[in-house]
């Protein structure tokens, strides 16, 4: 019982003697508080990392007896426990957390909506397209977006707003084709835009052979929350791209038809497909 009266009486000390005066000062610590941690669980849910996100709620819970069994509140040690977990979350998910801000200041609108044996045809069509340009070792690099791409890439292309089907993916992709060497960014049920250029990877760690295709894929995922498609002009090998990783190697119709139904049932607002 006499810890109970300690723990008390450090609470009365705490927020109970000075909290008419410094009450202004607690609630806005409270607000602050309540917006970073928010900010760092949203990051960490959006990239799976429940489990981070509990071990964060642990040191918070630990950090909070620590201060009711002290005999003095102090802020400077919450604030740098605070600043501590800031930086390890910036530290271990900076790509996301670039990606995530980068996503946030762009305007989302919902594709035209299509009906569920659409979307059948259509996954077929891409699939279609992709395991033909394997076959024939044609490149390719395919962008499935949600109109959550930077401005600047769009325009750096050309707006086809096309309807998707394997004979025009093939064509926009056809060697001689004056877009082929771009990207084709697909949204909902349109080829929206062909001949985009991308960022490409920067990091020193990806092997030397890795074509530009594969690094401009690698690129675009690290800042928008899209998916990409590549084939590689020199074996015919099918890889997905997401989250700044490539997801699959030597994927085939399955891997793909998984990959986009992610995206048409998944990434795509509920309100699009009908």
């Amino acid at each position: 019982m006499a810890q109970w009266e300690v723990i008390k009486q450090n609470i009365i000390n705490n927020f109970g003697n000075g909290f008419a005066d410094r009450w202004f000062t607690y609630v806005l610590q409270l607000i602050l508080f309540s917006i970073l941690y928010y900010l760092i669980f949203k990051v960490l849910r959006n990239n799976k990392a429940d489990k981070f996100v509990g071990i964060i709620v642990f040191f918070i819970v630990l950090m909070g007896v620590a201060v009711a069994f002290s005999d003095n509140l102090n802020p400077g040690f919450m604030f740098i426990i605070v600043a501590m977990i800031a930086l390890l979350v910036f530290t271990m998910y900076h790509t996301e957390i670039k990606r995530s801000l980068l996503d946030a200041g762009v305007k989302k609108s919902k594709a035209e909506p299509v009906t569920v044996t659409g979307v059948e045809l259509i996954m077929d069509e891409i699939v279609r397209a992709v395991q033909n340009m394997s076959k024939n070792d044609i490149g390719a690099l395919m962008v499935l977006s949600n109109d959550n791409l930077p401005d600047g890439i769009i325009e750096s292309g050309t707006k086809i707003n096309a309807q998707i089907t394997s004979q025009m993916i093939e064509a926009i992709f056809y060697p001689k084709a004056p877009l082929h060497d771009g990207a084709l960014v697909i949204e909902g049920n349109k080829l929206y835009a062909a001949g985009c250029f991308l960022p490409l990877a920067q990091d020193e760690r990806l092997p030397k052979e890795m074509g530009s295709r594969h690094r401009a894929a690698l690129g675009v995922t690290m800042v928008a929350s899209v998916t990409a498609i590549v084939v590689s002009e020199e074996t015919g090998i099918i890889s997905i791209v997401k989250n700044g990783v490539i997801k699959k190697k030597y994927a085939d119709a399955t891997d793909i038809k998984e990959a986009l139904s992610d995206y048409y049932w998944s990434d795509l607002t509920a309100e699009s497909v009908i």
